[in-house]
């Protein structure tokens, strides 16, 4: 066999759980280390290592993303109350893709992939479309308190010379609860930049929605910074390239997107961006169908999984039982990482292997070779339904004949 493909800087690799992390070692040991030299440097945010290095870990696999520019990572579990006594926690975590989201002030863009034989379940849709997230604060930023009966909440702002400004949010007479949101102006406009920016790389149209006539300070003030900056930095960029950007409400949005044809990215705030992924991945298949990439205004890269850790699968496979586990996803965020590693470092071998490795997955389900999740969508005649492993067995034929 001919030499490993060597990479000249590491890449930044953050293991998870469940599922999704058998899978992760499968793909390391089937797809890649036959063919790569993998150089990472690992950090293990399975929910236990979190716990045990009280969610350093994370804070860490962020710092080390800045450092080297580009990081692969698997699906990891955001603590609930369950999860709590099964695992022994310190305390509820925060969502690690949150922290991280936080730390490199990142948007997401999440696309589709399309495969022959699976039919969107909204038949105009031919193209992909790209959500874009806004990845900081809002909701996955929040303080929540409970407010016993006869409280009264307010919101107080107090200026850089002590000076107090008070809302009354409410008075409960019976008991409720609050929540406290907050954004950054600053990473708001990172977000417009990053959006048009992946725009004009891509000659999409940008649609951005929220939803300003209720919320007129909050929502409005996302609305305002995406067209201030639009008009000074990008519209001639636009006219150019020959694409429109425009703003309407995300109610708006939604009916426009069903009615679409595709082809164009959608802008969303963190919460309606979490939201309308998944809505639009499984509208087009399936979530495991799904590429995600959080991208920096300083053009650092994490490639992750846009799904969950597939708890249910997992409790099949501890007993023993053979699971038939979708990994497309988890393999397009390897592919992805190892690409732009490639294209980082001028290693022109790692992006032709990183191509390579998307044409086999694709390939392998066109052919008729599938998970259970995708034989239950495809049209694909005389099709062949795999367990997990040989699922990835078989892009590796296809692998090893384009290599």
């Amino acid at each position: 066999m001919a030499d490993k493909i060597k990479m000249k800087t590491p890449l930044v690799e953050m293991d998870g759980d469940e599922m999704t992390r058998v899978i992760w070692k499968m793909i390391k040991d089937i797809l890649l280390e036959p063919y790569v030299e993998l150089n990472t440097e690992y950090y293990d945010l399975g929910l236990e290592n979190r716990n045990a290095t009280d969610d350093k870990v994370t804070f860490d696999s962020a710092e080390a993303t800045k450092k080297y520019g580009v990081a692969v990572k698997c699906a990891t579990i955001t603590p609930n109350a369950a999860r709590m006594s099964e695992y022994n926690l310190k305390e509820m975590w925060k969502s690690p893709n949150g922290t991280i989201r936080a730390i490199l002030d990142g948007t997401v863009f999440r696309t589709p992939i399309l495969v022959k034989g699976i039919t969107p379940f909204i038949p105009t849709w031919t193209k992909p479309i790209t959500i874009a997230r806004h990845a900081y604060g809002d909701v996955y930023k929040n303080v929540e308190m409970q407010a016993p009966a006869g409280s009264k909440a307010e919101l107080v702002l107090t200026d850089k010379d002590g000076n107090e400004t008070r809302e009354l949010i409410h008075d409960f007479a019976g008991s409720g609860i609050i929540q406290g949101l907050h954004n950054h102006d600053d990473s708001i406009s990172s977000f417009a930049r990053a959006c048009f920016n992946f725009a004009l790389d891509m000659k999409q149209d940008v649609w951005f929605a929220s939803k300003d006539t209720i919320s007129k300070k909050y929502d409005h003030r996302f609305k305002d910074i995406f067209a201030e900056i639009f008009e000074n930095e990008y519209k001639e960029k636009f006219e150019k390239a020959g694409i429109e950007y425009f703003y309407t409400l995300i109610d708006d949005a939604v009916a426009r997107v069903i009615r679409s044809n595709g082809g164009y990215i959608w802008a969303c705030k963190n919460y309606d961006g979490d939201v309308m992924s998944d809505m639009v991945a499984t509208a087009y298949g399936s979530l495991a169908m799904m590429t995600s990439v959080l991208v920096s205004p300083d053009g650092v890269y994490e490639y992750e999984a846009a799904h969950g850790t597939v708890q249910r699968h997992y409790y099949r496979y501890l007993k023993g039982e053979k699971t038939s586990t979708n990994s497309v996803a988890t393999l397009f965020a390897w592919s992805g990482a190892l690409r732009k590693r490639g294209e980082l470092d001028g290693t022109d071998d790692l992006v032709s292997f990183a191509d390579k490795l998307e044409k086999a997955t694709i390939g392998t389900i066109e052919e008729g070779v599938m998970t259970g999740d995708l034989a239950a969508l495809s049209t694909i005649e005389n099709k062949k339904t795999v367990d997990t492993e040989a699922f990835l067995v078989e892009v590796n034929k296809r692998l090893a004949e384009l290599m």
